[in-house]
């Protein structure tokens, strides 16, 4: 009975391929209304990373009434006042405001320092910083121009270690994983900020890894069975990789879920988009890379004999 890995059948014969243009439909339309939720909820909830603007830690006697917070920022004069709580920690709070205009960063600061400390007495302010708009402008730019190049750079990677199609199957796969993890912070309003293009680019390596696995088990069978009808080889493979992709899938999901549900609210953006770019990004492997290389066509070497595949799909021995 145990261990339970034993259930799980040794040798698959999915059909995915034959799933290829629902699941072509469905990426289209999830891709549509990733691009609905940035029109209609205006981008991405930026942090003050991006937007500039301070932000502050404080904490309180009691547990912290965040409302009272909420409004005491905003009748000193700050701007854009937002107040986020803790959930393992009652009695903490994350203050982000912005400076009034023609005021001074460090004036704001102290102003709602010594207003806060007036109205909630014991309250205790554990750390501040402040980022001007100038410099979060040019975070955001270098963000996006980072990913830009770790695309090209593995467009380049694949081209040179396999085929041109394969190059551009694993990026317009990371491309859709990319957009898709966007949509869904912006369709949350979870907020953006540096750690998340942190978290893209650990999703982008992942997905990019797992398309190279898969590349690279395509490319080994397409050596033995020359013959065989592309699809066929394709079917053959992502069966025989199968329980590979479960179960590195399922350890990085279930070492990302302690911190997904126990590591608080400074940790949620950054764990929730690598959870959701990994599910994401196993699924283009499949559906979004492998499409492309299905029209597109591959060359097959012509050192080795081809071997036929039983009509069942199961692998065979060569001649």
């Amino acid at each position: 009975m145990w261990p339970l890995i034993r259930f799980v059948p040794s040798h698959t014969h999915f059909k995915f391929v034959a799933l290829a243009p629902f699941a072509a439909i469905l990426s289209a339309i999830a891709l549509i209304i990733s691009g609905g939720f940035f029109y209609v909820n205006h981008g991405l909830n930026l942090g003050v990373d991006f937007t500039g603007g301070t932000v502050m830690e404080v904490q309180t006697k009691g547990p912290a009434d965040l409302g009272a917070l909420r409004g005491s920022v905003g009748g000193f004069g700050a701007h854009d006042a937002t107040v986020q709580g803790f959930p393992n920690s009652l009695d903490t709070a994350m203050i982000r405001f912005k400076a009034p205009e023609g005021v001074a960063a460090a004036t704001a600061v102290s102003t709602v320092k010594a207003g806060l400390s007036q109205k909630f007495p014991g309250i205790a302010f554990k750390s501040d910083s402040t980022v001007g708009a100038k410099v979060s402008g040019e975070l955001l730019t270098s963000g996006f121009m980072s990913l830009g190049v770790a695309l090209l750079l593995m467009l380049a990677y694949i081209w040179f270690r396999f085929q041109l199609q394969f190059g551009l199957g694993a990026v317009l796969a990371v491309f859709h994983d990319v957009v898709l993890t966007l949509g869904l912070l912006a369709a949350l309003k979870i907020e953006f900020s540096v750690t998340s293009i942190a978290a893209l680019l650990t999703v982008i390596g992942y997905s990019m890894n797992e398309k190279v696995i898969t590349f690279d088990r395509l490319r080994e069978n397409l050596r033995k069975y020359k013959t065989t009808p592309l699809r066929d080889v394709i079917d053959l493979s992502e069966n025989e990789r199968l329980s590979r992709t479960l179960i590195t899938g399922a350890s990085a999901l279930l070492a990302l879920s302690g911190c997904l549900f126990f590591g608080g609210q400074a940790l949620f953006p950054l764990v929730f988009t690598m959870t959701f770019g990994i599910i994401i990004g196993t699924y283009s492997s499949v559906y979004v890379a492998l499409p492309v290389i299905l029209l597109w066509g591959v060359n097959r070497n012509d050192d080795d004999d081809a071997a036929p595949i039983k009509p069942q799909g199961a692998r065979v021995s060569r001649a």
